[in-house]
């Protein structure tokens, strides 16, 4: 059988701010062609720096990547400007400011790829989220959330994306809406033959989809695996699966809980 490529390789990299402090130290992954990743952890995990660093947002925050690489098709990307990454196919759905408020629907859309390719693009948007014609003229920040998180993603699409990162694509949404987003991701992915890394603090909507996982605490990559692999294990089952007893707060405290039960329970 056939091993797809690697379309992303992150190699034990390390992010520091304002030159002195160190926000993710050592992580490594890796991303083939097609899959959808998880990246999953709690609030301050190292999630969303992760995903910065890969696509060169990290320089607007007074940050950069001090030590090891990151590595797209081939080619170093690790502090590259985000307008180069986003040419070279990588693009963020960002957790925050992800649309222009001020602007419609269809202005937002326009803003990702202006001219006459981004209004011929905008078809094959719609035609991912059909929900947004009728709003094609709506202010987005008159939309609701769910709303708002397929502009997001339209806007990203029209990109022509080859590697696609959303980051906390469940953030605030009823678990209707994101399920559904969910599927639409697994329709967008399949048909548009795209890769996704999946930033995602709800690990069972995002299991759910995912091929392979990674999970981060404290700056660090804990455990990965299949998606199967990490459904099946225990420590995330009782964590982050929601089948924990006593409301421990990260993977390091469920380690301890275990190997406390097993000696004394």
């Amino acid at each position: 059988m056939e091993t797809a490529e690697t379309i992303l390789s992150v190699e034990k990299i390390e992010v520091t701010y304002h030159r002195v402090v160190t926000a993710i130290q050592g992580v490594t992954m890796e991303v083939k062609r097609g899959q959808i990743v998880a990246l999953l952890g709690n609030n301050g995990a190292g999630k969303t720096t992760t995903l910065r660093a890969i696509t060169g947002f990290v320089g607007m925050d007074d940050a950069r990547v001090t030590e090891g690489s990151i590595t797209y098709n081939n080619q170093r990307i690790d502090n590259r400007r985000p307008h180069e990454v986003t040419k070279l196919g990588v693009v963020l759905v960002p957790e925050r400011s992800k649309v222009f408020e001020n602007l419609t629907v269809a202005e937002n859309i326009l803003a990702s790829v202006p001219g006459k390719s981004g209004k011929s693009r905008m078809a094959t948007a719609y035609e991912y989220f059909p929900q947004l014609v009728r709003l094609h003229h709506r202010e987005a920040g008159y939309l609701s959330g769910g709303e708002r998180q397929m502009l997001a993603i339209a806007s990203a699409l029209v990109c022509s994306p080859e590697l696609l990162l959303i980051d906390e694509l469940s953030l605030g949404l009823a678990p209707r809406v994101a399920s559904e987003l969910i599927e639409r991701l697994e329709v967008i992915r399949s048909k548009l033959g795209l890769t996704i890394v999946l930033v995602e603090q709800n690990a069972t909507l995002a299991l759910e989809v995912a091929d392979y996982g990674y999970v981060m605490e404290n700056g660090r990559v804990v455990l990965d695996g299949t998606a199967d692999r990490l459904r099946s294990h225990d420590d995330i089952r009782e964590f982050y699966l929601g089948d924990l007893r006593g409301g421990r707060r990260n993977y390091r405290d469920v380690k301890q809980y275990r190997r406390s039960r097993r000696w004394y329970g």
